[in-house]
């Protein structure tokens, strides 16, 4: 097959790792010609493509495909896609983020391409938006589902939140986990002693961490105010902070002001090769993000043998089972999340009992080859014929 990929930026986040095998592997299991094209890759969070991990995947810059919204640099972006989507001639368009899953569709249903597959990762509309931009996107949503075949969800519960947004209809979607390389994490406990050894941690410390960027809606804040919580009676309790971000500076003050700065670590910002590394230190991962497709640290932490404590966001509840992998938690809760830590550092047991429960559930399900698999047999389908009778309905 001929398959054209388009995100608006490839930053180190899961959503563009998840792109990145997807190329790969179509590459290099199926011999497809495969295009990446993607906008510079602005802002704090580091660029994946930099590292080498591209391979053989030919990549596309198109330099006015920019997360932000504006009328002139978009329209500069649909033709630039529109010239390449002609030029390359693909089978397939698969679609990738907000901006370029919009101007992406546009230009493959311009140019008639026989399938047209977008994923979302995480709906670009959510409860903590103005209600007029949250209608917005709503709007530009359905709109661009009309002008594409498929969709992929990252979870069950970003196909609900689309269909009752009224975006597309239920038989419109598929749900393919998002992939990754499980073998990192699997082994990562051979690096425990060492990464303990450097971050200062001590045989009786408990390690509570959470990996992602510091930034609006990660929930960071809520993470501190239950540590404080917790200090107050296991002072063995430790928090280590993966990633970096614009928020850093206020974080470092809020964990001052509690009088946390002997109990948290920053590790700054991360390539994701070195997340099982960070991961192999920890005892459990808390994620209390408030809005995310469903974060890639969650199965990861599982593969790893480390039970999760989450809040109930998007697709969290599809990894994170309480009694059987972790602990699932109101949204912004402080006690109850608390609790549950305080829990988990007390009795290494339940520790163990989670964590090896969701390793064994989760670590084939989220192998990149599966997530590759599923999606070329759903571009075959819709290579096979129904792609006709769905678009533009």
């Amino acid at each position: 097959m001929r398959i054209l990929h388009v995100i608006t930026r490839m930053i180190i986040g899961g959503a563009q790792e998840n792109t990145l095998f997807n190329c790969l592997d179509l590459v290099e299991q199926y011999q497809d010609q495969v295009l990446l094209v993607t906008g510079p890759a602005l802002g704090p969070e580091g660029e994946l493509l930099e590292q080498g991990r591209a391979g053989g995947v030919p990549i596309e810059l198109v330099d006015s495909l920019r997360r932000a919204i504006h009328p002139i640099q978009d329209m500069r972006a649909y033709r630039s896609l529109v010239k390449l989507i002609r030029s390359f001639r693909p089978d397939v368009v698969h679609t990738h983020s907000a901006k370029a899953g919009f101007l992406g569709r546009l230009a493959a249903s311009q140019c008639r391409v026989p399938a047209i597959v977008h994923t979302v990762h995480g709906a670009p509309f959510h409860p903590y938006q103005h209600w007029a931009a949250r209608e917005l996107f709503t709007r530009l949503e359905r709109f661009a589902a009309r002008r594409c075949h498929h969709l992929i969800s990252v979870a069950d519960a970003m196909t609900d939140l689309m269909v009752n947004a009224r975006v597309a209809a239920p038989e419109k979607f598929s749900t393919i986990y998002s992939g990754m390389d499980v073998e990192p994490f699997r082994a990562c406990g051979e690096h425990r002693s060492t990464a303990r050894r450097e971050l200062g941690y001590g045989d009786a410390d408990v390690v509570f961490g959470k990996i992602a960027r510091l930034f609006h809606l990660k929930g960071h804040e809520y993470f501190i105010e239950a540590a404080a919580k917790v200090v107050a009676d296991n002072p063995h309790c430790q928090f280590l902070l993966v990633g970096d971000g614009l928020l850093r500076a206020e974080l470092e003050q809020q964990i001052d002001k509690l009088g946390l700065h002997q109990h948290f670590k920053f590790t700054g910002l991360v390539p994701p090769e070195r997340i099982p590394y960070y991961l192999s230190s920890m005892d459990c991962l808390v994620h209390t993000s408030l809005r995310e497709g469903l974060a890639r640290t969650l199965p990861q932490a599982l593969i790893a043998g480390k039970p999760i404590v989450s809040y109930d966001v998007d697709g969290a509840r599809e990894v994170a089972i309480p009694r059987e992998t972790g602990y699932l938690l109101p949204p912004k809760s402080i006690e109850p999340l608390a609790a549950a830590i305080a829990e988990l550092a007390a009795d290494q047991g339940l520790r163990d009992r989670l964590g090896q429960g969701g390793a064994a559930r989760f670590t084939d399900q989220f192998r990149h080859q599966s997530m590759t698999r599923q999606i070329r047999e759903l571009y075959v389908r819709l290579l096979e014929g129904t792609a006709g009778s769905t678009v533009n309905n």
